[in-house]
């Protein structure tokens, strides 16, 4: 296996309605490694321990909402991919989110499950690709360092 694959595909779907978390659960734990959270402050804890490539929130929560959130998350896990699912059309908080460089996509609950899916593994791929460009990246580096040692030493 490449250095780069990661045998499961872990998600995080936080929503502060207990029977959604569970639905979630139903509808995907045989595609992935599922974890929930039923707040912001619950999610951090999972986020914290946890290797998460995608994150799912819903946008309206008490204390703390879906875009806060993500704007946490992005800041200490940029790799991750987010999309956020939500009831509400508070289309200025969606598009906020976008321009912020937030959420992969989002989409309204509620949500076809064969949709889902295909929007789940769709993010996964957006975060591969970004390891691998993290990867090349740092690879990038090194060779521009190893190449100004060696520029110094012939000096």
């Amino acid at each position: 296996m490449d250095a780069l694959e990661i045998p499961t595909i872990n998600i995080l779907y936080v929503d502060d309605e207990a029977h959604n978390l569970e639905t979630f659960k139903a509808n995907f734990r045989k595609y992935y490694n599922i974890f929930t959270a039923i707040s912001a402050g619950d999610a951090k804890i999972v986020l914290k321990a946890n290797e998460i490539h995608v994150l799912i929130t819903d946008q309206k929560m008490p204390g703390t909402t879906g875009t806060q959130l993500l704007e946490d998350a992005v800041q200490l896990y940029p790799l991750q991919t987010r999309i956020m699912l939500t009831a509400y059309s508070d289309k200025n908080s969606i598009m906020d989110a976008f321009h912020k460089g937030l959420v992969f996509k989002y989409i309204d609950k509620p949500y076809n499950p064969e949709e889902l899916k295909v929007l789940i593994d769709e993010a996964y791929e957006v975060y591969k690709l970004k390891r691998i460009k993290e990867k090349l990246y740092l690879e990038w580096l090194k060779i521009n360092s190893d190449i100004e040692i060696a520029s110094r030493n012939k000096t």
